[in-house]
């Protein structure tokens, strides 16, 4: 795959896996409700679960894919990062992702077994157990984020495969991103931590598809 097709690919992955990120968001309702109220609309309406469960899924690997596409990229300029980029949003973001969709799938569960069980107490105990441990992988999901995303724009930023400003920053966004997810982690979450980061990624995503990597960064950094 040439220089070119691979930004053009991990532009459209981007902004796959935000996308699909709002969506799950706002179909399951986000953290507009408590634990109780999440496991009630999924007794109710199991569908907007699954589908956010669905849209958690497409996010995590459409990010996964993002990590394993640009590899070569980065690994000409930093080896070290390139892998560390793969392990933290290519392995362990994604591993958060997929525990995030069976909490999810599994209260869907939960809620249809209590539903058909006369409103049994022990299995709504379960369900908001669930949607509380959810809420305890999200705070990890960000750091783990955050530190892929520093290795990520650390490099472009160094061999100014897009310009310095898009990189530039990305760096700012992850650091606020990492302060939210240790914020969330010991205190209470404040999703402003993380707002730079959605329009920055986006602008970098259409960057690549229209303008691709820095040639003379590119040519350079080859064997």
């Amino acid at each position: 795959m040439t220089d070119r097709r691979i930004a053009t690919v991990v532009g459209v992955l981007f902004i796959i896996g935000t996308v699909a990120g709002i969506l799950s968001v706002v179909i399951t309702g986000g953290v507009s409700m408590d634990a109780p109220a999440y496991f009630d609309k999924a007794a109710s309406d199991p569908t907007q679960i699954q589908l956010g469960a669905f849209f958690v899924l497409v996010m995590g690997l459409a990010l996964a894919m993002v990590a394993a596409t640009i590899f070569p990229i980065l690994k000409r300029q930093n080896e070290v990062l390139a892998i560390g980029y793969v392990i933290f949003r290519g392995a362990l973001e994604t591993f958060t992702y997929m525990a995030s969709v069976i909490c999810w799938l599994l209260l869907v569960v939960v809620a249809g077994q209590h539903a058909d069980a006369g409103a049994a107490v022990g299995s709504r105990s379960l369900g908001i157990l669930l949607v509380d441990a959810q809420d305890q992988i999200e705070p990890v999901l960000n750091i783990v984020f955050s530190l892929g995303a520093l290795m990520l724009y650390y490099v472009l930023y160094q061999a100014r495969l897009i310009p310095r400003w898009i990189s530039g920053w990305g760096i700012v966004a992850a650091v606020l991103y990492l302060t939210g997810g240790l914020i969330a982690m010991f205190g209470t979450a404040q999703d402003i931590w993380l707002l730079p980061m959605l329009p920055q990624e986006m602008v970098m995503a259409v960057w690549l598809i229209a303008k691709g990597f820095n040639p003379s960064a590119t040519a350079a950094a080859r064997p």
